[in-house]
């Protein structure tokens, strides 16, 4: 096994976690946030826009069964990479899409993946490339929401259709 992290910020987080918890080679999935200036971000600041932070899920994969390119793969195709800080209804910077590398190969492989994936699109991609400095865990209540709350509204209409998007469009990346 070799293990490896990814961080990404794509709208809520229980949406790219409930998507990568499906995914084969992927070990773990953790809902939190990085990417602003408070060093005790709770949901309830991040989610007031004032943090500086997004959502995100840090996943932890073995990269000899799925590669960082694929998990890429994956985050454009789950969310709108040209929607500016916003995922639908969720507006405001905390939802902006981000790859947060963990290394100077991650960033290569995330500005190549951006190339590639730009074509794709027909609106300029508007994610952004960022080093992780600070990863905080989001409150226990966040982690595994869509497993544990699935008939929650925002679950049935908003997250449930993508991780069916993803199982229909992406097979296969499914466990």
């Amino acid at each position: 096994m070799k293990k490896e992290m990814a961080t990404l910020g794509g709208g809520c987080f229980w949406c790219l976690e409930a998507v990568f918890e499906e995914t084969r080679g992927v070990l773990d999935v953790v809902s939190g946030y990085t990417g602003g200036q408070s060093s005790h971000p709770t949901y309830e600041a991040v989610s007031r826009g004032n943090t500086g932070h997004a959502e995100v899920v840090q996943i932890t994969y073995d990269a000899s069964i799925i590669s960082y390119e694929e998990i890429l793969k994956i985050f454009w195709l789950i969310h709108d990479p040209t929607s500016l800080n916003a995922q639908g209804n969720d507006v405001g910077t905390q939802y902006r899409s981000a790859i947060f590398y963990h290394d100077e190969m991650q960033k290569e492989k995330a500005q190549t993946s951006l190339k590639i994936f730009s074509a794709k699109f027909t609106k300029p991609i508007v994610t952004e490339i960022k080093p992780l400095e600070h990863f905080y865990k989001a409150e226990a209540y966040h982690q595994d929401y869509f497993k544990n709350n699935p008939n929650q509204g925002y679950c049935m209409f908003v997250v449930s259709p993508k991780v069916e998007h993803f199982k229909r469009e992406l097979k296969d990346f499914v466990k």
